[in-house]
C-alpha cells in the first residue's frame, strides 16, 4: 500500500495533534484528511508555513484549553436526569443515548457535539451513570447522568433518608392494623 506524509492542521483522534507530521495511507489522506482540511501535504514550504504559524497555534491552543477548562468547571456540578419507562428489575424499555444527553445539554445552554461523549453503549438500566465528555484533547469532564423510572416507580429511587421514613411509616401503619383487629 502507498503511504504519504502529511502535516496535521487540526487534532485528529488516534492519529496525532495539530502541527505533527504523520505517515498515513495515501487513500486516507486523499479521501478524508485533505478534503476536510484536517491536513496538508508535508512539503517543505508547508512545513515552513506551519512553523511560522506555530506561535499563533500555541496561543490559540491555550485559549481553547482555557475555555474548555472553564466550561468543565461549570459542568462538574451538572446532573442530567432522564425519566424512562422501565420493568420491575430496573431494565429500561428504551435507552438513553449520547444524542439524548447532547440534547439535554443543549437545553441547559451547552452546545456539545454528541461525538465528544464517550458512551460505550446506550444506558439501558435505571440508576446513576458517569459519562466522560471530552471538551478538549487534554480536558475531560465526567457528566453525572441519572436515569429514573416514570410515574410511581420513582419511589424506588429515593434518598436513603426518604426510604427509611417510608419504611417507618409503613411499619407503624401495619402495627396499628394488627392491634385494631385484636380488640
Amino acid at each position: 500500500m502507498a503511504h504519504t506524509k502529511i502535516l496535521l492542521r487540526e487534532d485528529v483522534d488516534d492519529l496525532g495533534a495539530r502541527g505533527e507530521i504523520v505517515r498515513v495511507r495515501a487513500g486516507y489522506a486523499r479521501n478524508y484528511l485533505l478534503p476536510r482540511k484536517l491536513a496538508v501535504e508535508a512539503t517543505t514550504s508547508n512545513v515552513k508555513q506551519i512553523e511560522q504559524e506555530r506561535a499563533a497555534l500555541l496561543k490559540k491552543e491555550a485559549g481553547e484549553r482555557g475555555a474548555a477548562e472553564g466550561q468543565a468547571e461549570k459542568m462538574r456540578a451538572l446532573v442530567l436526569e432522564f425519566k424512562r419507562k422501565s420493568g420491575e428489575q430496573g431494565a429500561l424499555y428504551g435507552s438513553v443515548t449520547s444524542m439524548d444527553i447532547a440534547d439535554a445539554l443543549k437545553e441547559k445552554g451547552y452546545e456539545i457535539d454528541r461525538h465528544r461523549l464517550h458512551l460505550r453503549e446506550p444506558i439501558k438500566r435505571l440508576g446513576d451513570v458517569s459519562v466522560p465528555l471530552r471538551l478538549h484533547r487534554e480536558v475531560t469532564v465526567e457528566l453525572q447522568v441519572k436515569v429514573v423510572a416514570e410515574g410511581e416507580a420513582i419511589a424506588g429511587h429515593m434518598t436513603p433518608e426518604q426510604e427509611a421514613a417510608v419504611e417507618k411509616q409503613s411499619a407503624e401503619t401495619s402495627e396499628g392494623e394488627s392491634t385494631d383487629g385484636e380488640e
